[in-house]
């Protein structure tokens, strides 16, 4: 389809929002967007008709109530300017902004300025966000995006650090632009050397295992692949006559989340998706060992894994059926949680290592072969806001320093900002209990040493959430190939590069 005649993102917001009224399938839609040149992140494919859970803990917000006295005046004293103005920001449920929506009122009582949040499906705020860019309607000051939908939005968003040098009378003194973490600001934020929102949303794969049961079994917590499959096979071997097994996959056939696990599989065995000729290359040698590896866990994992996304993975976790896993670290907070029945036993480590990796330089797409998949958003200001200078004033402060730390607190998520990882207050919230934060030094190396990130293309959020998960699922179900996995993925490579040859990529 050629968009010379057709206008690009007139046609994108027919699709969103035919898609999120369900008069398209996920699949058409995905295709469709990824012909206009739209894309998402690994996570955001994933949520594209699913609801996001948060499993922080906002029970205990108040705790952490009243923010301080000098960002209390600087909202007063700069933000009353615009009192009687109203706001609107769309966002899916991601940690920080169900935090928000909780505490708004520390900024709306100080300046007076109104705010709506409306939280909604991924798929409703993209169609949202394409509505109002391609009207140029101003319906949203604020928009949350996944970090694939940045080369689509670059042009309708205001570049944040310009701006905070820009408009000085309205800048948050403190801010501290280097305080944020800086593989967040180039993997989320940065686009042709434009920045495009300010990093908001970071889930990334770690490492996580049952201290007792590894103690039990004389198991070291396992800091190599390796490592991980013997322990896995040992606590199987010795404990599934008790409903126990080594690990829990979210093997969901069809499902994206299958395609996260077989995505750090091939990474972990010195593989990667696509090879620097742009030739999908899950079926080399790398590619099948990795697949094969995963053929085996599924051996060693609870059988309702092949029909559990994360969701179904979590709740293997939170029900003591399974040991060792490399998954979201979002789970973490809740085995912490209060009514968890493992509250205190899980733990974390780093993203264990396998072969040496593949050269970025030697995969294809922009991919970044590593141990820590990842997926990302940023917070960004629409240049047809209605009330930018307002709008600004309050993305400042729901990404100051403090409010972020605060977040965190409640969320148990991982922050954007470097001071959030050292706020002592954040440090002693390193226990167990409800909203833990225990795990976050572990998700801060892994964000500054072994942050993994899919291919950057177009035509990739259909590869991840058709082609592969159909395919795998096919394969772990015994529904087709056999078991033979250098079958499945030499069939999956004709699929794949022949759509991309098609395109012209």
């Amino acid at each position: 389809m050629s968009f010379k005649e057709y206008d690009k993102k007139t046609y994108l917001a027919d699709t969103a929002r035919a898609f999120a009224n369900r008069k398209i399938s996920k699949r058409e839609f995905l295709k469709k967007a990824g012909l206009a040149g739209l894309g998402f992140s690994a996570f955001g494919a994933g949520m594209l008709g699913n609801q996001r859970v948060f499993r922080g803990d906002l029970s205990t917000s108040s705790a952490y109530a009243g923010q301080a006295e000098d960002l209390t005046k600087w909202l007063k004293d700069v933000g009353s300017k615009f009192k009687g103005q109203k706001i609107r920001y769309t966002s899916e449920a991601t940690p920080p902004t169900v935090v928000l929506n909780q505490i708004k009122k520390e900024f709306t009582d100080p300046t007076g300025i109104e705010v709506e949040i409306e939280i909604v499906p991924l798929e409703q705020v993209l169609a949202k966000a394409l509505q109002d860019v391609q009207g140029q309607l101003g319906s949203y000051d604020l928009y949350y995006l996944d970090q694939s939908w940045s080369a689509t939005f670059a042009n309708d968003v205001v570049d944040p650090i310009e701006l905070y040098k820009s408009k000085k009378d309205l800048a948050l003194p403190g801010f501290d632009w280097d305080d944020f973490s800086k593989p967040l600001m180039d993997g989320l934020a940065m686009y042709k050397g434009k920045c495009t929102g300010i990093p908001f949303d970071i889930p990334i794969f770690i490492t996580m295992y049952r201290q007792d049961i590894l103690d039990k079994h004389g198991i070291k917590p396992p800091s190599t692949v390796d490592e991980f499959t013997a322990a896995v096979k040992a606590i199987t071997a010795a404990e599934k006559g008790n409903g126990m097994y080594g690990t829990g996959l979210q093997a969901k056939s069809g499902h994206y989340s299958l395609e996260c696990d077989w995505t750090q599989a091939i990474w972990n065995e010195g593989g990667s998706i696509f090879t620097k000729d742009k030739k999908f290359s899950g079926n080399d040698e790398a590619g099948i060992r990795g697949l094969k590896w995963y053929q085996e866990m599924l051996k060693n994992a609870p059988p309702q894994s092949t029909a559990a996304n994360w969701d179904g993975q979590f709740e293997m976790m939170a029900a003591g059926q399974c040991a060792l896993v490399t998954s979201w670290d979002e789970f973490f907070p809740g085995l912490d949680a209060d009514d968890s029945k493992v509250k205190g036993l899980w733990q974390p480590l780093k993203p264990v290592t396998g072969k040496p990796l593949r050269k970025v330089s030697d995969a294809g797409f922009g991919e970044i072969p590593n141990y820590g998949h990842q997926g990302g958003s940023t917070l960004s200001l629409s240049k047809y806001a209605k009330n930018p200078d307002a709008a600004w004033i309050f993305m400042q402060w729901a990404c100051s320093k403090e409010i972020m730390t605060r977040c965190t607190l409640t969320g148990g998520f991982a922050p954007m900002r470097l001071s959030s990882f050292a706020d002592p207050r954040v440090k002693e919230k390193a226990r167990v209990g409800a909203g833990t934060t225990r795990h976050l030094d572990v998700v801060k190396w892994t964000i500054d040493n072994a942050m993994a990130s899919e291919p950057d293309m177009p035509l990739w959020a259909g590869f991840s959430t058709n082609e592969l998960p159909i395919e795998l699922g096919k394969l772990v179900t015994g529904q087709d190939y056999n078991g033979d996995a250098k079958k499945c993925m030499d069939n999956v490579a004709k699929l794949i590069d022949a759509k991309v040859k098609e395109a012209g990529l």
